[in-house]
């Protein structure tokens, strides 16, 4: 997609999303939010409304003309993703209900059959509460010990702590593609060859990186990724899991009754092969299609568009921020272009509480997040309670930047004159 000077990339999408054209406390509403969940286009609620009034039906169980539509949408919108990550076969992409399921599919899976006691797993301080429990749950069950890699003054992955933590005992890496707090984006390529190196196997988190940039899991070679399609503009309740094929293959299943088996006997029974192992039950079926449909979206802007435009709006946001003298951000600093970091600032306001500041926004139509964004841990380690989060996405505008700093500027003033 070419853009000129006067016409950017949200200028091209926004008709498409109809819930940002509203107002909000009787403002135009400002969504901000999108590392929560982002907002949905027409063609992906078109999608998930056509398969239930024209063509609602279970898959791989019919012969009849509702069921064969269903299945070929459904079936077609797992070569859709699997095409969006460049895996090397569609059986290598296992549907989930989001991400924490994929990694918990692969704790249950591999990790039960895999880790021993006194083997090692291998974190960081910034991960995501659900690529944390999973692992904890794991080395409660298996006696495997658990490392953290910590921050560098910078506020990104310590890669030099990293080298130094991995060992001949470790048999798994885990860790966030891009901090959904820190907006980092970790150095995963090096990470997984190193991991390698010493034989360990390597998870990304792909949350906050599938919807905002390429990925390539065979340039990559991670063993295995994990994203949400509620993040990357399709529905909630469908994610997925990337996996090497080999490596699914030796893996046992996660979760036992139809679709998932071959032949079953009273006593015993024999499993399908992949992907379908790994996906008991009825399907997410309009989900998956609707998943289809937003890769097929986000593919037709292009990722690289994207992550470009992205780029310029977060050089914006943070240099906006910097004219309060009270706002403190955590994470890399983006460079003059944007580059370096993801598009979100968690920041502070000196004593003034970010639920308080969420609240006043709100009210100015301005959607904000406040809290820990599921990372309570990486919180501790910066001696921090909570932050506010403002995150972007590519139907986002430098005006509404403006807004959320001018709305942002009152608040701060507002509280500050009644700590003053």
């Amino acid at each position: 997609m070419t853009l000129t000077k006067d016409r950017t990339l949200a200028d091209k999408v926004r008709a498409d999303f109809p819930i940002l054209h509203q107002e909000v406390n009787g403002k135009p509403l400002v969504y901000l939010d999108n590392a929560a969940t982002s907002q949905k286009p027409l063609a992906v609620l078109n999608a998930i409304r056509d398969y239930y009034e024209q063509y609602n039906s279970n898959v791989h169980r019919g012969v009849h003309t509702l069921s064969a539509k269903a299945t070929d949408a459904y079936e077609g919108a797992r070569d859709k993703v699997a095409a969006f990550v460049n895996a090397a076969s569609r059986q290598e992409i296992i549907y989930t209900r989001n991400a924490s399921e994929a990694i918990n599919l692969v704790a249950y899976s591999w990790g039960l059959s895999n880790l021993q006691r006194g083997d090692e797993i291998i974190l960081s301080v910034m991960e995501h509460h659900s690529n944390l429990i999973p692992w904890q749950l794991t080395a409660q069950k298996t006696g495997a010990v658990l490392k953290f890699v910590e921050l560098t003054p910078d506020g990104v992955f310590d890669l030099e702590q990293f080298k130094s933590l991995i060992s001949d005992k470790t048999k798994l890496v885990s860790t966030v593609h891009v901090s959904n707090t820190l907006g980092c984006i970790n150095p995963v390529e090096e990470i997984i060859e190193i991991a390698h190196q010493y034989g360990a196997k390597v998870l990304i988190d792909a949350c906050q990186s599938a919807p905002h940039m390429v990925l390539d899991v065979q340039a990559m070679d991670c063993d295995w990724l994990v994203a949400s399609g509620h993040k990357m503009c399709a529905p909630t309740g469908i994610g997925f899991l990337y996996g090497k094929l080999d490596l699914l293959r030796s893996m046992p299943p996660f979760l036992g009754g139809g679709e998932m088996i071959a032949d079953v006997f009273l006593d015993h029974a024999t499993y399908a092969d992949l992907p379908h192992k790994f996906e008991a039950g009825t399907p997410s079926i309009g989900e998956a299609i609707a998943l289809g449909a937003a890769v097929d979206y986000l593919s037709g802007i292009g990722m690289h568009n994207i992550h470009t435009y992205e780029a310029e709006l977060t050089a914006y946001l943070f240099q906006q921020l910097q004219q309060i003298p009270e706002i403190k951000t955590y994470g890399p600093q983006p460079t003059s272009t944007g580059e370096g970091r993801a598009a979100l600032a968690a920041f502070t306001a000196g004593d003034v509480h970010p639920h308080d500041l969420s609240t006043i926004l709100d009210q100015a139509g301005i959607a904000i997040r406040a809290g820990h964004h599921c990372t309570q841990p990486l919180h501790r380690y910066l001696k921090v309670q909570s932050t506010a989060r403002a995150s972007l996405y590519f139907y986002n505008t430098r005006e509404e930047i403006d807004l959320f700093i001018a709305s942002l500027k009152e608040a701060v003033e507002f509280f500050g004159s009644i700590f003053g």
